[in-house]
């Protein structure tokens, strides 16, 4: 493949991926800001937060269905297609909200429907992840695995960035009041135009080698969600223990302590999202060196440095936020945020899809991630709110909270296997080659 058609690929992977985060993130972030009182709301403002946290988890939950159903797509029908389709569907459900009359409006039918949307988007987010990985991962060449695998999760950040920036944006220009009546929408109506973008990218990407493979070789699988617990019910359980630590501390970082922040610690809403935007710009930048660094030492090094550097940053963390200065939080979002967590999620994705087969990949990292995401992940902010209010506001639980999923994540990597400049796929294009023309000689006799 030439440098142009790499780079494309690359672009792809990253734009797409960058859309879906940013639909997704701009959910939690208006959640602890709007839809507590706008959608959910209750006479006491903790219930109010709790219950739109409780919706932010609910699409965790729906996210292992979408990696199924799109799974089983991607494995059957090719990795390209998926991709259009999640992207159509997470943007369609993101502009309904923007649109969604609010529960004064239209009273107990405005939260159901923005259930409802949520769940459409964790569908499409379910299908989506998997295949950005893949995308760039079974393109890659060995030696620059780690490297291109890092570009989809900076997605992750971007998206963050992107959604960030504008509230940021909005929260700065209109007063409080009109930003909770309209000027939330703003970005949710406006993701249209950048889901048009993504398509407009992903049109000229053909298929991964390693799917076309696959596909002459003829072993597509018919049932790729029955065959992965047949064959490969291990990996799925170390991915699924291996995403606990990258992503629940994820969102205490950057979701949670947009409440925590304003409500704890006396920081304006405008304050702590310019923290968390500065703390992705920082991890954007980090992750294709992390990346990177993994062709030359390790997925499994890197990962674990990571881990267990966020293992001891939990009570440091909150000692920092405790200052109660803007410096404090800015070098703690940006320590836990910006750098620790950068090693961590720079290698998942390709680290995921080294451990499983070809055949069943998209359906095998597609389960991993989103089981991990729904059991840590759409929790932590709805659990470390649920232990500030069952210990009188003390963070010491949510601390240890943090060093328990580090803990969870350390041991199932201990079984991962290093795949660093290994071949991707263990049947090579000879043997490819040698099978099609196997099947030709016996369909002439």
């Amino acid at each position: 493949m030439s440098k142009n058609q790499m780079r494309r690929v690359w672009i792809a992977s990253l734009v797409g991926s960058s859309i879906e985060w940013f639909d997704y993130f701009l959910y939690g972030t208006v959640a602890a800001l709007v839809f507590n009182q706008a959608f959910f709301a209750a006479e006491d403002p903790t219930v109010g937060l709790m219950l739109a946290y409780a919706s932010f988890a609910l699409a965790f939950f729906i996210r292992p269905l979408g990696g199924v159903i799109f799974g089983y797509v991607g494995d059957r029908i090719g990795r390209k297609k998926t991709l259009v389709l999640t992207l159509t569907i997470m943007g369609v459900a993101t502009v309904l909200m923007g649109l969604l009359p609010t529960y004064q409006a239209i009273g107990v039918a405005a939260p159901i429907i923005l259930i409802a949307l949520r769940l459409v988007q964790g569908l499409g987010i379910g299908g989506e992840w998997g295949g950005s990985v893949l995308l760039a991962v079974e393109y890659a060449p060995k030696e620059k695995r780690g490297f291109y695998g890092a570009f989809p999760q900076m997605g992750v950040t971007i998206g963050m960035f992107l959604g960030s920036g504008a509230l940021t944006f909005i929260t700065s220009v209109v007063s409080p009041q009109a930003f909770i009546d309209w000027g939330w929408r703003i970005p949710f109506i406006a993701s249209a135009f950048l889901v048009i973008f993504g398509l407009w990218i992903r049109k000229g990407i053909d298929e991964t080698p390693s799917f076309k493979r696959v596909q002459e070789s003829g072993e597509t699988a018919r049932l790729p969600f029955v065959d992965i617990f047949k064959t490969q019910w291990k990996e799925v359980l170390i991915a699924v223990g291996g995403k606990v630590v990258e992503t629940a501390p994820f969102y205490i970082f950057a979701t949670f302590i947009v409440s925590y922040g304003t409500k704890n610690l006396g920081f304006t809403s405008t304050q702590v999202l310019v923290v968390v935007m500065i703390a992705t710009i920082v991890t954007t930048i980090l992750m294709p060196f992390m990346g990177g660094l993994s062709d030359k030492i390790g997925r499994k090094k890197v990962y674990m440095f990571g881990t267990v550097a966020m293992l001891l940053y939990a009570f440091p963390y909150f000692w920092l936020l405790e200052q109660r200065t803007f410096a404090t939080l800015l070098i703690a979002t940006v320590l836990g945020l910006g750098i620790i967590w950068a090693p961590i999620t720079a290698v998942l994705g390709t680290m995921f899809s080294e451990i499983f087969d070809a055949k069943v990949r998209y359906t095998g990292v597609s389960l991993g991630y989103q089981i991990g995401a729904a059991v840590a992940g759409g929790t932590a902010p709805l659990i470390a709110t649920a232990l500030l209010v069952q210990f009188n506001n003390s963070y010491v639980p949510v601390a240890i909270y943090i060093m328990l999923t580090s803990v969870i994540s350390l041991i199932a990597v201990l079984a991962v296997k290093e795949r660093s400049n290994q071949e991707l796929d263990e049947f090579s294009d000879v043997a490819i080659e040698n099978q099609v023309e196997q099947r030709e000689k016996t369909s002439v006799n």
